[in-house]
């Protein structure tokens, strides 16, 4: 689908007045003369297959412990729909409180204090954040000029890594943010055999892999030759918009099983069982829902590359395969490393900014996507009338 009547794209669905009722991050951390285009929460209602789970759940009073392996057998089923790949195994799953909490569980199961974490940068802030505070130094391996991974880059920061014969974790970002990139299954299979090269063992953080544009198709990493001992964290958050229910689960290579075994009991009291109930509806029945948001974004990415052509054609926008998110080369604009806070201040758009994303990210910054034709069209000629203020 193509073109979308306005009714059927949840993109459309509210307006602004509505979205400032709004209680949650996005719309909560600035003054309300700011536009939000910033923190990845999406402009959108709940799909209603989620809102009547939920909802009948609430009216039964069925809000204790989760419990059973719905969530993984929804995963599965769409998996296998989605991505034609057969291998989310039931009995090597774990349900873990988020996508973030569940990369510090795979990191403490292969891996202790001290040993290194890879990741391409520039890359989601919250890698940095959680590997560091688990007391393990980043090692960058900077992405490709074309966002794509730099194999030489990657071999050299997995030989540092592992000198003097240290276990080193590779985390990946799939599909990548802040970039969009869509790994390929070639990209991925050269990924697993590196790792194998240097006893590299990799956690793939891969919670955006439905939201892949017209005509694009996702690969799970544990779905290519030689990545048998990896683990994946998936969720249904990004792409149904369940930030606020939190739920996840980790998935285990064959060889990986084992790990995974280990993971603490507690560890799957965290997930919320709203959340779990809401994932697993999304998956199971939001397919529908899903489709008419990616027709959507398919729209969006349209309209801001003729927006920022029209309005601001020093900035350099490449549209994703992947994601609901834009990264924008501001370098040409003259204003410094942090363009986002100039936009802020001046024309009162909120955006992430490139620095926290890590090397690479200086002059960059990152726009959601994910809300109406019409506050991206407000969005960007604020961004053009900051230049002149």
């Amino acid at each position: 689908m193509d073109s979308l009547r306005p009714d059927d794209n949840p993109l459309r669905r509210l307006s602004l007045d509505q979205l400032r009722q709004r209680t949650s991050m996005k719309w909560r951390a600035y003054p309300e003369d700011v536009l939000p285009l910033w923190v990845a929460e999406m402009d959108v209602p709940l799909a209603e297959p989620i809102a009547r789970a939920v909802l009948d759940a609430v009216a039964l009073g069925d809000t204790g412990y989760p419990a059973g392996t719905a969530y993984a057998e929804a995963l599965a089923e769409f998996a296998r729909k989605r991505w034609d790949w057969d291998g989310v195994a039931v009995e090597r799953t774990a349900i873990v409180p988020d996508v973030m909490l569940g990369v510090t569980e795979m990191l403490k199961l292969v891996s202790g204090p001290g040993d290194p974490v890879i990741v391409n940068c520039p890359v989601y802030p919250p890698f940095y954040l959680f590997v560091r505070s688990m007391g393990r130094p980043v090692v960058e391996a900077r992405l490709g000029q074309d966002w794509r991974i730099d194999f030489a880059e990657l071999e050299n920061a997995f030989r540092r890594a592992t000198a003097g014969g240290r276990r080193a974790v590779y985390l990946l970002c799939s599909p990548h943010n802040p970039t969009g990139t869509l790994h390929s299954a070639e990209e991925l299979a050269a990924v697993a055999a590196l790792a194998r090269t240097y006893g590299v063992r990799v956690v793939a953080d891969e919670i955006h892999a439905p939201i892949v544009a017209s005509g694009a198709a996702f690969v799970p990493y544990l779905s290519v030759p030689g990545a048998e001992s990896g683990l994946s964290l998936m969720s249904a958050s990004k792409a149904w918009n369940l930030a606020g229910l939190k739920a996840a689960l980790a998935v285990a290579g064959p060889e990986a099983a084992g790990d995974l075994a280990r993971i603490p009991e507690e560890v799957s009291h965290g997930p919320s069982h709203l959340g779990i109930i809401a994932h697993t509806a999304a998956l199971r029945d939001g397919g529908g829902w899903l489709d008419a948001l990616l027709a959507g974004l398919d729209e969006n990415r349209r309209l801001l590359s003729r927006l920022l052509a029209e309005q601001l054609p020093a900035v350099v926008y490449e549209p994703a395969r992947a994601t609901y998110l834009a990264w924008l080369d501001c370098r040409a604009l003259g204003l410094g490393d942090d363009p986002a806070a100039a936009f802020l201040e001046r024309g009162r758009v909120a955006l992430s900014s490139g620095m926290p994303f890590g090397t690479g990210g200086a002059g960059f910054v990152r726009l959601n996507l994910a809300t109406s034709p019409e506050l991206i069209t407000e969005a960007v000629r604020r961004m053009a009338a900051s230049l002149c203020a």
